[in-house]
């Protein structure tokens, strides 16, 4: 908008500023007349004026269409106000913070060991970009002996030790110091608790070669101290401590030889010639970083250079950020630290430019006003009629009148807040008044405690006229002395510690925070690179169906990517030892593999990709569903039936609660006695089951995916049989059938204890599920299919006509789900979802997630329009599951209303139609057969052998 801003003319009452456009060739002048007008509340207004420079009418007409058209400026900095209702024009002076106090002094360090231990007289300095206590021989020494890292430090003094010694501890060693008298100890103490707050509560510090904006010098002028209230702050022993100390000659302690660093020779080689060259009087400059008066000097001649030599605008800047409390007033007493130091002088010209833009904002808000009210005195002007000015008029008659109420209603409250004041202050008062007649009733009592201390004092000198008796006398007061001493040093170093120990936890509390907060974002950072490479995955797959249609050399290289792909596995990534993530392994916490193992590769393919799309699932939804679920189990205390409960087991038992809950499910149906299946092995051992042989077949064949039952000497092998063997004796009519050994497998990898693990088997078969269920026949499960088809019929209509079309039998696939309770069909983080429901509801739990993973699929089933594509895609869909949550709500919401009464009279009808069926069937059968042997009885009396026709 502005090409050139110039300063013409400035003085102490007034400001005129040259203004050239960009597009037009005009200027404009704005005369500040800093007259400072006195207002009732007593506060300073600055009048603003417009003056405007000679020029055509034409180029006046230009400037103010364009100005006109212009888009209003908008700044966000809070320290200057608009100029238009009468505020300062001054930026505030509120935001700019003192400089800190530069912590450093002479202290006593124990230092070497074994015999060579002894106090060194060392000069310390707090560094404050790397909260490090650095100590010197003396003042003057540039390289630094050594440094104590604050950061992790705890701070600590005993009573009982010498005057002035305190302790720092570190995570490496622990250092003791000591001070000159308890005043400089406490001090020191009380400041270095306060750099190790501000340095951990501030961590852009801590990125030294980042440029420090003013926002963060905003946040950090924000932060308060965490000591709490225990202890008073401690005056400044300026005497010990402080610069002032630092330009002092030093200390004849600090140079005499013992003083002298063993450890670090080098370093004090260098400081020595250094300190030689330095105290030369050709040397202008000392380089020693204490020596702050020179450093000011020098600092004030490289500001004279760098900023004399400006143009008349620059320099009336400078001036008027001086009036205003700029930053320019601090730039002449910049110490040698920041001269040397790049980064502080960056600092310094980043507030100097800042200082800067607040004036060229000042400008532009004068410049809006003037174009405003030239605005409105050009509508004035330009209105064709007088009542068309009176309108105008009346309108910023109708403002003020707004804006008067608005005073008065400011006012209001202001008074309201005035009286809270004061009645405030009124209670304080009285507070105050009580404070002292406390304080009166002590004293009062404590001069009767001093009277008949006294008198007691008379009465035994009268009683005891020996020098013997007052000499006790007096030295047990002088022991009450030394006693209250103590009592006062110890109160002294019970509040320091109570500090301490506040102020750790302060910081104990945000590093935690700071630590979750990071993985959070690790969680979040790995959950989208597991869907990356699950995409990738995809892709990987989609070009494996068109490999036939390829050329032969993309084909190859395709095939070489789905085997790298493969190849590469998704266990613990390399991690620092000291960092704890979630790790990716091998196997879930019941033993599943992660990624199963199959022989052909497109499973192997949906199976990895199942594998991270859960994986990334359940990273995302940890701390937004998963631990809230975790604190809501953590706090049952006793598992009773009700809605809240069944909610709960329906979003699925965390795993540290799921053996309690099914072994409290099982008990409330079940009731065998104590030894019942003591004595069901006994009965195994004595008697051999027919079942047993049909037992020790499929026993090899359970959970080929779990590594607790892919070894025949594994201990659950072990368990499963006895377990097995037991039920066959314990319900003969149906002894064994194959199914029951996953139900049990299942249960053993829960529960783990092997009878909890039959009771449980038992359990489903004879309570949960319908009768007949696992009988020689499987009606039960026969009948649940035809139930199912009309189920899937009235929830998912379009997908029954489509499988109508095809022809094709959903019971070839979902008979196995509903016999085994979907096990080696779902992953097992959904499988185990699906069982805590399953035992807590019942069989319909099994329609349920049976209709939802057809719903889940429904998109992808109806686009194929072939029956063998139909069918092969029906025997992997459920591994393409991968959100449990997503296929939870569509069981439990979309598929309601869900009676129960249905399915019980869709069970019952079904039952007497399979009866029926079976009757008839048999019926047939029997004719078949009496029909067969008629035919033979005929054959034997009428028919000749071929033997004989031979012959």
């Amino acid at each position: 908008m502005f090409e050139h801003v110039q300063v013409i003319h400035s003085s102490e009452q007034e400001v005129c500023i040259h203004i050239s456009c960009v597009s037009c060739p005009h200027s404009i002048g704005l005369s500040i007349l800093k007259k400072m007008n006195t207002v009732d509340d007593n506060e300073k207004v600055t009048d603003v004026h417009e003056q405007t420079f000679p020029q055509t009418e034409a180029a006046e007409k230009s400037f103010s269409d364009e100005a006109n058209h212009e888009t209003p400026l908008n700044y966000q900095d809070d320290t200057i106000a608009a100029t238009t209702d009468g505020s300062s024009l001054t930026p505030s002076k509120e935001g700019v913070e003192e400089k800190p106090k530069k912590l450093c002094g002479y202290l006593y360090k124990l230092g070497m060991k074994g015999p060579l231990k002894a106090w060194k007289y060392r000069f310390f300095s707090y560094d404050d970009m790397k909260c490090n206590l650095l100590y010197y021989r003396i003042a003057t020494d540039v390289c630094a002996l050594g440094s104590i890292d604050l950061h992790a430090a705890t701070f600590h003094f005993d009573v009982e030790a010498e005057e002035g010694i305190f302790e720092i501890k570190t995570p490496t060693k622990p250092y003791i110091l000591k001070a000159i008298n308890k005043h400089a100890r406490m001090y020191w103490l009380q400041q270095l608790q306060r750099k190790r707050w501000e340095y951990c509560n501030n961590p852009s510090k801590i990125q030294t070669e980042c440029i420090m904006s003013s926002d963060v010098h905003d946040r950090e002028g924000s932060l308060h101290f965490g000591d709490g209230d225990f202890l008073s702050p401690v005056t400044t022993p300026t005497d010990v401590v402080g610069k002032m100390v630092a330009l002092m000659p030093a200390p004849q302690e600090s140079t005499s030889l013992q003083n002298i660093s063993l450890k670090h020779p080098w370093k004090e080689i260098q400081n020595t010639v250094r300190n030689m060259c330095g105290s030369k009087p050709t040397q202008a400059i000392s380089r020693s970083v204490f020596h702050f008066e020179e450093s000011e000097q020098v600092s004030a001649e490289v500001t004279t250079k760098q900023f004399g030599k400006m143009s008349p605008s620059l320099n009336f800047a400078r001036k008027a950020r001086k009036q205003n409390g700029g930053f320019s007033s601090n730039l002449e007493n910049i110490s040698s630290d920041k001269l040397d130091n790049p980064q502080l002088q960056i600092q310094a010209l980043t507030e100097e430019l800042k200082s800067q833009k607040d004036l060229v904002k000042l400008l532009h808000r004068t410049l809006e006003s003037a174009q405003e009210e030239k605005r409105v005195c050009a509508e004035y002007l330009s209105a064709p009629e007088e009542k068309d000015r009176l309108e105008l008029i009346r309108h910023k008659v109708r403002q003020i009148e707004d804006l008067r109420q608005r005073v008065e209603v400011l006012q209001q409250e202001k008074q309201d807040l005035e009286q809270c004041v004061s009645l405030k202050d009124f209670h304080i008062e009285e507070l105050k008044e009580h404070v002292q007649l406390l304080m009166e009733k002590n004293s009062a009592k404590q001069l009767v405690i001093m009277k008949q201390n006294e008198q007691l004092l008379s009465q035994m000198d009268l009683d005891n006229t020996t020098s013997s008796g007052m000499d006790t006398l007096h030295g047990q007061y002088r022991k009450i002395d030394s006693l209250m001493d103590d009592i006062n040093a110890y109160k002294t170093q019970n509040r320091f510690l109570n500090s301490e120990i506040h102020q750790v936890t302060q910081l104990w509390r945000n590093t935690a925070e700071k630590e979750t907060a990071l993985l959070m974002k690790c969680s979040y950072i790995e959950a989208r690179n597991c869907q990356l490479e699950s995409k990738y995955l995809i892709l990987l797959r989609k070009l494996q169906e068109v490999l036939p249609y390829l050329d032969a050399d993309y084909c190859e290289v395709i095939k070489r990517l789905i085997e790298d792909a493969l190849q590469s596995d998704i266990k613990t990534p390399l991690q620092p030892s000291n960092v704890h993530f979630s790790p990716i392994s091998e196997y879930d916490d019941y033993g599943f593999m992660i990624i199963p193992e199959y022989e052909l590769e497109h499973l192997k393919l949906l199976a990895k990709i199942q594998a991270l799309e859960i994986r990334s699932n359940k990273l995302l939804t940890h701390d937004v569903v998963d631990k809230p679920l975790r604190i809501k189990w953590n706090s049952l205390e006793e598992l009773s039936y009700s809605t809240d409960l069944k909610n709960l087991v329906r979003c699925g038992i965390p795993t540290e609660h799921r053996k309690r809950v099914w072994k409290w499910l099982t008990c409330q149906r079940i009731n065998f006695s104590a030894n019942h299946y003591k004595d069901l092995l006994k009965k195994c051992e004595s008697a051999q089951h027919p079942a047993t042989q049909q037992i020790e077949l499929d026993i090899h064949r359970t959970l080929t995916n779990n590594k607790h039952f892919n070894s025949p000497t594994s201990e659950f092998i072990q368990k499963l049989r006895r377990v097995l063997f037991a039920y066959s004796w314990q319900n003969p009519t149906i002894g064994y059938c194959q199914g029951l050994n996953r139900l049990a497998a299942l249960a053993l990898l829960v529960l783990e204890d092997e009878e909890s693990a039959f009771y449980c088997l038992a359990d489903i078969v004879e309570n949960i599920m319908p009768t007949e269920y696992y009988s020689n026949n499987l009606s039960g499960s026969q009948v649940d299919q035809r139930v199912f088809k009309d189920l899937l019929s009235e929830k998912l209509p379009r997908l029954t006509a489509h499988f109508e079309q095809y022809k094709i039998d959903l019971s070839l696939i979902t008979f196995n789900w509903f016999l085994v309770v979907f096990v080696d069909s779902l992953v097992s983080d959904i499988l185990l979802k699906v069982w805590d429901a399953f035992l807590y509801e019942g069989t319909k739990v099994i329609f349920r997630y049976a209709l939802a993973i057809f719903k889940y699929n429904e998109e992808e089933i109806l686009k194929l329009t072939d029956a063998t594509d139909i069918y092969q895609y029906l025997s992997f869909f459920t591994k393409t599951i991968c959100d449990g949550r997503k296929l939870m709500n569509i069981a439990f919401n979309e598929m309601n209303p869900f009676p129960m009464k249905l399915v019980r009279k869709s069970r019952a009808e079904h039952m007497e139609k399979f009866k029926a069926e079976l009757v008839e069937l048999e019926y047939i059968k029997r004719e078949y057969v009496k029909s067969k042997k008629e035919l033979r009885s005929t054959g034997n009396d009428m028919g000749v052998s071929e033997d004989e026709e031979d012959t």
